[in-house]
């Protein structure tokens, strides 16, 4: 999987819209989107802060540890 992918899972498993979780991280709805489908990738710098509105580890954004199954 790709970190598209994870981050989408992992906000599914939290219950989350993408408005939600972008509002969580002060970006808009469409980054999160763009994220989640590959056009883009979170900033290096916005990973700890995504890692913590997911309840994930950072790790599990590179699918080094497994987020939660949604």
């Amino acid at each position: 999987m790709d970190i598209g992918s994870n981050i989408r899972q992992a906000r599914i498993a939290a219950d989350l819209s993408q408005r939600e979780l972008a509002k969580r991280l002060g970006v808009s709805s469409v980054a999160v989107f763009k994220w989640e489908n590959g056009k883009s990738c979170p900033s290096a710098d916005r990973l700890p802060a995504l890692a913590d509105a997911l309840g994930i580890p950072i790790g599990a954004l590179y699918g080094r540890d497994s987020p939660p199954a949604a």
